[in-house]
Formats: C-alpha cells, sequence, structure tokens
C-alpha cells in the first residue's frame, strides 16, 4: 500500500472543491446571478422610461424607443437560455408579450404590467438576495452622494449637473415621483454597482457594499421627501421594499397603506429597527418568514415562497430546537417534519385550499411552542443538562476525529507531526469564532447557507474517513505492518501531506463550532437571571467529559497492539463516516439543495445521523454496502496471510 498521507491530501483538495461547488451560488436559471440582475434592471428601465419613448401610440424619441426594443430583444434572446422549468416558460412568455407591446406602442399601464411580471419572474428563480445590514448615516449618504454624482444628477438630483447637458439620455430626476414609483431599490443599486448600458451611467466598484446600499435608499428616497415617517410595526419587510417599486407593492399587496409604502422610502430606519429587534427571537423569524411565505405563494412568487419557507425552518425554528427537546419532543419533531414538507408544496401545482391549511396549522404548533417556551424561564437542572448535552452532541464527532488522527500519528511513531493536528483543531476554533463574530456585526450568514457548510463539510469528512478507514484496515495483519513501516515511516511526509492531516482535524472541528455557538445563543434567551451558573456548568460539564473521553482513548489505545488497534480505529473511523454521511445528507436536505423522500415510517436517531428518508438511508446503505465488503475481505485475507508468512 502506498503511503496514505499523499492520498488523504489529494483527496481532501478534491472533495473540498466539489464541496465549494455545492456552496457556490447555484445556477440552475441557466444564467448567471449577474445575467439575472442585468435583466431585471432592463425590465425595470423599460417600465421606467417608457413614457419618454411614447405618448398616445406615438414614438415622441426615436433614441429612447430604440433603447427599448434593443433591452426588449435582448431579454428575448437572453431568456431562451433559462433551464427549462415552469417560471423560465413564463419569463419567456412575458418576455416576448413585452417585445410585442413595445412594437405595437401600447399604453404605459400595458407594458408596466409585462416588466412588473419579468421581474417577479427574473426574481423567483434568482439566487436569494444579500439585504444590507445597516446604512451610512443620512448626512455621511448625502456626503456621497456629493463626491460621486452632483456631475450628472445636480447638487439636489434634479438632473440638472454641470454634464447633464452634454448628456443622451439625459441624467435621472430622481424628485420625479412617477419615476420613482416604478423604480426598486435593488435596481438603483444594481444601477449603481453595474452601470447601464448604452447611458452615461457607470459602475462606482470602488465603493463599498454598505456605500452603494446607502446610496441608492438615499436617491431612492429624493421623490417621497416630506412624506410621515413610519411606525416599527409596520407590515412591510426589508425585502419587500428592496425589492419590489412602491407601484408593485401598491398591486400586490393593497393591505399595506400607500402612505406607509412613501414613508419608508423616505426613510428605512424604522426597518433596520424592525430587523434588529428580532435577532434574538427565533420563534418570531420562524412565524414571519412563513407568513411571508404565504404571501409569495399567493402571488405565484413560487421560488420565493420556498426559500421564504426554509428560512422559517434554518434561520428560526431550528435554533430552539435543543430548547423545546426539553419540554416537548413530540411537538419539536411534528413542527419540524410541517415545516420540512411545506416546501414540496409551495408550487403550482398545489391546492391553494392545502397549502394555507397547512400553513395555519405550522402557525398553531409554533404558537403552542411558543407557549410551552414563555411559560417560564428553563429550571436549573432543565438548563443545566440542555447545555451540557449540546457541547457533547456537537462535541464527540470532532473530538473522535481529531483523537484517531493523533494516536494514528503516534502509532506510527510519527509523534513530530502532531503539530499539524493541533494546528487544525486550533485554527478550527479560531475560525469559528471569528465566523460568529462577522456574522454579528459584518456579513449575514442564512441559515441555508450554514446548513450548506456543515452539509459540505459532513460530505468531506465522511469520504475521507472512510478512505483512512480503508487504509486502517489493510494494516491489521503484522507482516502488512511491517512492510507499512519498511516502505513508509523512515521516509519523511511530505509537506502536503501534512497539510492534508491539519485540514481534515480542521473541518472535523469548524462545522461543529459555529453551530454550537448558535445554539448556546439561543439557550441564553431562555436562561434568567441567576441561572448563568447553571448555563455555564453545563458547558463546563460538557468539556470536562470530553476530556474524559478523549483521555481514555488516548489512554487505552496506546496499549492495544498496532494490528488490533488499526482494527479498532478502523471500526471507529467508519462508523463515523456513516454518520457525518447521513448528517450531510440531512443537512443539505435542510437547505434544500437535495430532495426529500420520506420513508413510509418515520423516525430519527440523530446521533447515528439516521433520519427516515430515502436519501440518508440510501447513502447509509452504500456506506454499509461498501464497509462489510471491506471487512469480509479483510478477514479472508488473514485467513490465507499464515501460509503466506512462512518460510
Amino acid at each position: 500500500m502506498r503511503n496514505p498521507g499523499l492520498y488523504l491530501a489529494r483527496l481532501l483538495l478534491a472533495v473540498f472543491l466539489a464541496a465549494t461547488a455545492i456552496t457556490a451560488p447555484a445556477q440552475e436559471a441557466g444564467l448567471s446571478e449577474q445575467e439575472l440582475r442585468q435583466l431585471m434592471q432592463m425590465a425595470e428601465y423599460i417600465g421606467v422610461d417608457y413614457p419618454e419613448a411614447v405618448k398616445d401610440g406615438e414614438i415622441i424619441n426615436r433614441g429612447e424607443y430604440t433603447e427599448m426594443e434593443e433591452f426588449a430583444q435582448l431579454l428575448v434572446d437572453r431568456g431562451q437560455r433559462l433551464s427549462p422549468s415552469p417560471e423560465a416558460e413564463s419569463i419567456r412568455g412575458e418576455a416576448k408579450a413585452l417585445q410585442a407591446a413595445i412594437a405595437g406602442k401600447a399604453s404605459l399601464a400595458e407594458v408596466q404590467g409585462h416588466t412588473a411580471k419579468l421581474r417577479q419572474g427574473l426574481l423567483s428563480i434568482s439566487p436569494a438576495l444579500s439585504l444590507p445590514q445597516s446604512l451610512l448615516s443620512l448626512d455621511e449618504s448625502r456626503a456621497l452622494y456629493q463626491k460621486n454624482c452632483v456631475a450628472c444628477h445636480g447638487p439636489s438630483g434634479e438632473g440638472d449637473g454641470p454634464l447633464a447637458a452634454q448628456l443622451e439620455p439625459p441624467p435621472t430626476n430622481f424628485h420625479e415621483r412617477e419615476r420613482a414609483e416604478n423604480r426598486s431599490l435593488l435596481g438603483l443599486y444594481d444601477a449603481i454597482s453595474n452601470g447601464i448600458d448604452g447611458t452615461a451611467m457607470t459602475a462606482f466598484g470602488n465603493l463599498t457594499d454598505q456605500q452603494r446600499w446607502s446610496l441608492a435608499f438615499y436617491v431612492g428616497g429624493l421623490a417621497f421627501a416630506g412624506a410621515e415617517p413610519a411606525t416599527a410595526d409596520t407590515q412591510l419587510s426589508l425585502q419587500d421594499l428592496v425589492m419590489y417599486s412602491p407601484a408593485v407593492l401598491r398591486n400586490d399587496r393593497p393591505e399595506v397603506p400607500t402612505e406607509s409604502v412613501a414613508a419608508l422610502r423616505a426613510d428605512p430606519a424604522p426597518l433596520f429597527v424592525k430587523k434588529s429587534s428580532r435577532d434574538g427571537d427565533p420563534m418570531e423569524t420562524a412565524r414571519s418568514q412563513l407568513q411571508k411565505a404565504l404571501d409569495a405563494y399567493r402571488q405565484g412568487d413560487y421560488g420565493s415562497a420556498r426559500t421564504l419557507a426554509i428560512s422559517a425552518y434554518l434561520d428560526g425554528f431550528e435554533l430552539v430546537e435543543n430548547t423545546l427537546d426539553s419540554r416537548d419532543a413530540n411537538l419539536r419533531r411534528s413542527i419540524e417534519s410541517d415545516l420540512l414538507g411545506l416546501r414540496a408544496q409551495l408550487n403550482a401545482n398545489s391546492d391553494p385550499q392545502r397549502v394555507e391549511q397547512a400553513v395555519s396549522a405550522v402557525l398553531e404548533k409554533l404558537d403552542q411552542a411558543q407557549a410551552l417556551l414563555e411559560e417560564s424561564n428553563l429550571s436549573g437542572s432543565a438548563l443545566f443538562i440542555a447545555s451540557l448535552i449540546i457541547l457533547l452532541r456537537e462535541g464527540l464527532e470532532a473530538l473522535l476525529v481529531v483523537i484517531a488522527l493523533t494516536t494514528i500519528l503516534i502509532k506510527t511513531q510519527r509523534g513530530d507531526a502532531l503539530k499539524y493536528v493541533h494546528f487544525g483543531w486550533i485554527a478550527a476554533f479560531i475560525a469559528g469564532f471569528a465566523t460568529w463574530v462577522l456574522a454579528q456585526k459584518v456579513i449575514t450568514i442564512s441559515g441555508a447557507s450554514r446548513e450548506v457548510m456543515e452539509g459540505a463539510a459532513a460530505l468531506l469528512a465522511a469520504a475521507v474517513l472512510f478512505y483512512v478507514g480503508f487504509w486502517m484496515h489493510s494494516k491489521t495483519q503484522a507482516q502488512e505492518w511491517q512492510q507499512y513501516i519498511q516502505d513508509s515511516i523512515n521516509r519523511n511526509l511530505t509537506a502536503g501531506t501534512l497539510w492534508g492531516i491539519a485540514g481534515l482535524a480542521f473541518i472535523a472541528v469548524y462545522r461543529e463550532i459555529f453551530e454550537t455557538i448558535l445554539f448556546y445563543q439561543s439557550l441564553l434567551t431562555q436562561t434568567a437571571e441567576g441561572q448563568y451558573s447553571e448555563l455555564w456548568g453545563g458547558i463546563a460539564a460538557g468539556a470536562a467529559l470530553l476530556a474524559v473521553v478523549g483521555w481514555a482513548l488516548v489512554r487505552y489505545s496506546a496499549r492495544l497492539p498496532i494490528g488490533k488497534f488499526f482494527s479498532a480505529t478502523t471500526f471507529v473511523l467508519l462508523a463515523l463516516s456513516f454518520v457525518l454521511a447521513g448528517k450531510a445528507i440531512a443537512a443539505l436536505q435542510e437547505a434544500a439543495l437535495v430532495g426529500i423522500t420520506p420513508l413510509p415510517v418515520s423516525f430519527s436517531f440523530d446521533w447515528l445521523g439516521i433520519y427516515s428518508t430515502w436519501e440518508g438511508i440510501g447513502l447509509q446503505a452504500a456506506i454499509l454496502v461498501a464497509a462489510a465488503w471491506l471487512l469480509l475481505k479483510g478477514r479472508k485475507s488473514g485467513a490465507s496471510s499464515p501460509a503466506k508468512s512462512t518460510g
């Protein structure tokens, strides 16, 4: 058998690249995210500028009209590149209808109807939008505008800058209310970020993301100056305000007063306050996202409905599952099952009445769960146990991998390489806490992104552990081990091999750290004053138990003969591969990257990574078959080895 370290390093690289591909923005639409956003921008541009080109069925500006025709043709052409789906077919139909309406010099209402439906269709197949976490102050945004925009748009944004007379088409007058009513903040942000082809509007790639969002909100609010301030209990979300123009919101969300939309365009601060107040309440997030999913479904925006339903579970309910388990495990399992099953119903073929009933049932169960959680804070003993179990549950898998790597190096007389293992798990702790800090202060890590990361990491770890287990099993016979010693141990391991070992330690630990922090953060919301000693006591007890398990594993494995050690470790690594594979599939199912086909009987054994879906059970069955074949082959080889070793 050749040096396993080289294979390990290569396998780590290969699987890591595969995992990166999984976590990259999906291009199921057939177009990149940037191309989809450009199409949305074109559609919105046509809807906004059509009155400048056509009036009463006559062309009033040939240059503007020609640009409308070119953009419409681009929408039709690129629509043909969309991957086959009901949403793509609808988009292609709207693009052709828009092109025909422009050719026929149709009314503004008809053209804007087609452009609004086009944007909604494109939004439904686009990757989830990363919303701004905060904006610059009004004074800072105004100064940013004065520095970058006055030459064309003028000091107050009326399109009368020093260069305006030389430009065709002329710069936008941001105070024109009709234009602003049909312009979304996302469209303004994309124009600032990417520019607009065929115009003097260039891309401002030198600005930070926060600066571009702040500029978009600033110029997008000029036409609404003077509106009555909005309150923090507005029915609109930040996503609604960003993605849709006031005209679209007026048509699709008639329950929201027009004055509220105008007030939020003038001053969006209440939405950012509202978001901050929700951060510590996962149950409220679950209810809010679920209600938005239902609203999107009613509007026929099935892609957004599924995305919001996924967020209701991953960004909300999942974070209180451990706490609810200590009160009513059956209710927790029921809500989890209902939320995962709801996604499959959010499509054009579902019965709307059944979808309404399903959402109502989940909301009712969420209310029951909220009532249980709010009856009183967790008792001291329940808090201690919950705190202990979180650390044990998340830490045991990582500990077993690190211990296995450590003892393998010791047994193979490569104690000098232990520093690479220690580097891996220490770096994972640092990276895990850094990721959490960034998620709180700088970036947004959605629940779906977290599950994709965890699923990809688990798949990577499962593949590597199975490979290492396979290699170790081949060394359980004494003569095989002696041959390996002669061939490999006395040579220096390559840098790639050693960093591969460090990489496996990093992956095994990092995937647990961030989720552990999130679970403890949620547990804190159920902790009363004076109960922090129980919380920290549970953490300390969990850490102590992990330390005892680690010490026992190292001490016991050190006394085993090399053949028995390799044999026992083989079973441990193959078992870990089995568990991680099941958890990987479950995580990717929760993130909606892998389908969910339930078994006839519902069950779950979380410690073993066994869940009642054909996808997870199928992969784990394949691992069991491969492991059984490996062990059977090893027994046959062991039975014949004495004859081979004589003489």
